[in-house]
């Protein structure tokens, strides 16, 4: 039996909402984050999702998460840097990290944009292969946020406020060591590292050199810890798709089996040129999700774990599996409230 030690317990959702109610469900996913944070979750994490009825702006969503809550952190999952200025979004993350008081986490991926074809002029400023989309577009990001001086030593800027040496503005620091890369490859992994990001792996990954999931992502955090440079130590957030059952009536129970039966078959064998595989999703009573968690080797390597919700379902479900997991499964996987959950308190 693996020596499973949990520290670090999050959630992420995919934020999406009816195509005609955006508000609906906005309103519903800050919900989410609020419930979170009384039941004791550490971060609450939501996807970026372009062209799609989810949430398009982590940076705008999690604004107003800031105001909603207190104490959970706040984390975006991942911004694509193909669709983004590094300039400007590193403007908008540092403004939602000070209004959240330091609880921003960012993760982020390089490559060219999803739809970027389909886009073409609406997003584009020049023709698409004349734009970096590599890696370098993440790692400026990072130096934006860095709190840099910009040009010389005597390099001013003036306005009406008065008289600045100019650096990228609001500075947050601590901003660069909570951004997070979204690795799925033993390149993109080795880059992660050497590069001072924290690496966050999902349930997707790419099979190099083997067709067990597991035995891929061990060797991405192998190759993630002998590459880190940086002083204070690497952090690795492994997610997986689970969804406990015991505290759902029975034809909600049947709806998630239904979910897990219809998305098995693709962990069968390695997808497409890359070889992508799939870790199965998790779905029945705590017990049994404890013991599949508990001979997990992967999950052995990490002290941080992120419960990546399915699409589609009302609050009221995410409600259920969020505090089944965290009442009758986290428990078992040694996690312990940093603080008494305030549902509890009260």
């Amino acid at each position: 039996m693996c020596a499973v030690r949990i520290d670090h317990l999050a959630f992420l959702t995919p934020g999406n909402y009816p195509g005609d109610a955006p508000l609906a469900g906005f309103e519903s996913t800050l919900e989410l984050f609020r419930a979170g944070e009384l039941l004791g979750y550490d971060s609450a994490w939501v996807r970026q999702r372009h062209l799609e009825h989810a949430v398009s702006s982590a940076a705008t969503f999690l604004a107003a998460a800031s105001q909603r809550t207190t104490r959970i952190g706040l984390g975006a999952a991942v911004i694509q840097m193909g669709y983004e200025n590094p300039f400007r979004l590193a403007e908008d993350l540092a403004s939602v990290d000070v209004l959240s008081r330091g609880r921003l986490n960012v993760g982020l991926s390089a490559g060219a944009p999803n739809h970027g074809a389909l886009l073409g002029e609406r997003l584009f400023d020049t023709a698409p292969e004349l734009i970096d989309f590599s890696h370098a577009r993440v790692a400026r990001l990072r130096q934006n946020l860095a709190g840099e001086w910009l040009g010389s030593p005597d390099t001013f800027v003036e306005s009406a406020a008065g008289r600045v040496r100019p650096r990228v503005s609001p500075y947050a620091p601590g901003l660069i060591d909570r951004l997070w890369y979204g690795g799925g490859s033993l390149r993109s992994v080795e880059w992660a590292s050497r590069n001072g990001f924290n690496l966050l792996i999902g349930n997707i990954t790419t099979g190099e050199g083997t067709d067990d999931y597991r035995a891929a992502q061990l060797r991405q955090f192998e190759v993630f810890r002998s590459n880190w440079r940086e002083a204070r130590p690497p952090r690795i957030a492994l997610g997986r798709v689970i969804v406990p059952i015991d505290g759902a009536d029975a034809r909600t129970r049947q709806r998630y089996r239904e979910f897990a039966e219809g998305r098995h078959a693709r962990t069968l064998l390695p997808h497409g040129e890359r070889r992508t595989l799939f870790a199965p999703d998790l779905v029945g009573t705590a017990d049994e999700i404890v013991a599949l968690l508990l001979k997990d080797p992967v999950i052995e390597q990490t002290n941080e774990l992120r419960l990546e919700l399915p699409y589609d379902l009302p609050f009221e479900h995410y409600q259920q599996i969020l505090e089944d997991f965290i009442t009758r499964i986290a428990p078992e996987l040694g996690w312990q409230a940093s603080a008494a959950p305030a549902h509890l308190a009260a």
